[in-house]
């Protein structure tokens, strides 16, 4: 992304990011990493229900259709949704680190509108990591993923413990995210947004 600011380069030690052994297989659906989640949860009837595929090294590709409840102008997708998409998308990259990570910064560029109805397709990826901080670009395209570029955004992302949901969340939802007997739908419920 041309313009991003100084805060979104990664620094001279910066280092490659390594996709962790255990991440999703290139092509796996990587689902939604909390039920009520606004961009990826099913249990959201207005959210994004965005998903998400693991690409090769820490890199995927996400896709969701803009639906009435999204606009902003009659007609064109809100602003504010298509950051969610793309923060979303970001976010799902630290899943390939299996690394709990929340949003820092965000820089996002709108260079066309996006039409009620059609789907958005995003490629997302890792660029570098510097101790916590990760660095990550996406870019969406209209009704394919050849398409034109409609938005992109580079994002920082810093890494958490669990400690920053259970200390900040709403008590009886990190409860029973807690409670969750299954590990992994445990671990994702914390993975992504502050």
């Amino acid at each position: 992304m041309s313009g991003s600011s100084a805060s979104l380069q990664p620094p001279a030690d910066a280092v490659k990011p390594v996709r962790h052994p255990d991440a999703p297989a290139p092509g796996e659906l990587l689902g939604a990493h909390y039920e009520h989640c606004f961009g990826c949860g099913p249990g959201q009837p207005h959210g994004l229900h965005l998903e998400a595929r693991a690409g090769e090294g820490v890199s995927l590709t996400a896709e969701f259709t803009v639906q009435a409840a999204h606009q902003g102008a009659p007609g064109l997708a809100h602003g504010g949704v298509l950051a969610t998409a793309l923060d979303e998308t970001l976010g799902s990259l630290n899943w390939l680190l299996r690394t709990i990570a929340v949003t820092g910064r965000l820089e996002t560029d709108y260079l066309r509108p996006v039409p009620v109805g059609t789907t958005l397709h995003l490629e997302a990826e890792v660029t570098a990591v510097a101790g916590r901080k990760i660095y990550s670009t996406a870019v969406g395209r209209l009704d394919g993923p050849e398409g034109p570029v409609a938005v992109r955004a580079d994002a920082l992302f810093v890494e958490v413990k669990v400690d920053h949901f259970v200390d900040h969340g709403r008590p009886e939802e990190i409860q029973a995210a807690m409670n969750d007997p299954d590990q992994v739908r445990r671990a994702r419920a914390f993975e992504v947004n502050p």
